[in-house]
């Protein structure tokens, strides 16, 4: 009798913490737009983002830098704090450290994953994921090496694996590709180059297993139809396919909906991309998305309007002027779903 009792309690315990699991998690990218501390590196170009430096860069202005940051990460999902949040151009862990800790922020009790890159201005990627959600279990990095280039130095790519949820392992790469300094068509060859040892990467985890669930985030400084991400990558916008091995970019269609998370002279641009495995997509079991599930969080409050309907992300720097905004880039987030 008592088993028995004992067997009906477990059943009911297992039935309630299943009720009880989020069906919903948001995923989301930020550039931040160079969160430095303001301490100078003397192995990095970083003197710029100093209170001595030519940007005055002081500790009122990196705080306010955390709480502007701050304020747009607790506000894209208005139910919970985003899940998972991937970084770039963030100094080092304790700048992220430290945006983690903010008020706005601490609830989510994040997580981090960084590791220092050799990028000359000190600038990486790094991860936040809210540790009840996400069940880390590693991360490495695909480190970038020009063959013909080789003191040209670059963001390493982020991997993080972990388990969402309470079953579903994720793989999620952070990026931050080559500028487009120089013009775009001299230095496409870079953002190629940087494709390339990427789908090497993610080659070579579906080899082991078809159906792994691949997150791939970043800013390219390159549109989802550029060579780069859509030939090198092989990152479409093709709906048909129910390959599981397939990578479906969740921004190109918003790209050709003229819409963009950075603006240059006036146009813009869709450098930042969401990619995810067609195994996300095309899913029965586990976590899953949708084809439209890319969203640009655009709220006024995080912009400036130089003209009449225009509003453009509003920076914190642009050259040496200080305008004390949060960010030159909007966010991009989606979110994963369970039946």
């Amino acid at each position: 009798m008592f088993k028995k009792l004992l067997f009906v309690l477990m059943v009911t315990l297992i039935a309630i913490s299943c009720s009880q699991e989020k069906k919903e998690y948001t995923i989301a990218f930020y550039n931040v737009e160079n969160l430095f501390d303001t301490i100078n590196n003397p192995n990095t170009w970083d003197d710029d983002f100093t209170p001595e430096g030519k940007l005055k860069y002081t500790t009122k202005r990196y705080q306010k830098k955390l709480t502007n940051l701050s304020s747009v990460l607790s506000s894209i999902d208005k139910n919970s704090f985003p899940a998972i949040i991937g970084l770039c151009e963030v100094e080092n862990r304790q700048v992220v450290e430290a945006l983690a800790s903010q008020d706005k922020l601490k609830g989510a009790d994040y997580g981090v994953a960084h590791t220092d890159s050799p990028d000359g201005r000190g600038i990486d990627c790094a991860l936040l994921y809210k540790k009840s959600d996400f069940k880390y279990l590693n991360h490495n990095v695909i480190g970038i090496q020009f063959p013909n280039e080789p003191k040209y130095k670059t963001r390493d790519i982020l991997l993080v694996q972990g388990i969402l949820g309470s079953t579903d392992t994720i793989h999620l790469f952070v990026n931050h590709w080559p500028s487009r300094i120089g013009g775009m068509e001299k230095s496409e060859k870079n953002r190629v180059f940087v494709a390339k040892q990427l789908k090497l990467a993610v080659t070579k985890l579906q080899e082991k297993n078809a159906n792994a669930k691949i997150i791939i985030m970043g800013d390219f400084n390159d549109e989802p139809n550029n060579k780069s991400a859509e030939v090198t990558l092989a990152a479409t916008n093709n709906k048909e396919t129910s390959n599981p091995k397939a990578l479906y970019n969740l921004m190109y269609d918003l790209k050709t909906e003229g819409k963009g998370t950075y603006n240059y002279r006036g146009n813009w641009n869709m450098l930042d991309n969401l990619i995810v495995s067609n195994s996300l997509i095309n899913n029965t079991n586990g976590f899953h998305t949708t084809h439209q599930a890319g969203r640009i969080f655009t709220e006024e409050w995080i912009c400036y309007q130089p003209k009449e309907g225009v509003f453009l992300p509003s920076r914190s720097y642009a050259g040496p002027k200080y305008f004390g905004g949060y960010s030159d880039h909007f966010p991009i987030y989606f979110q994963l779903s369970k039946k």
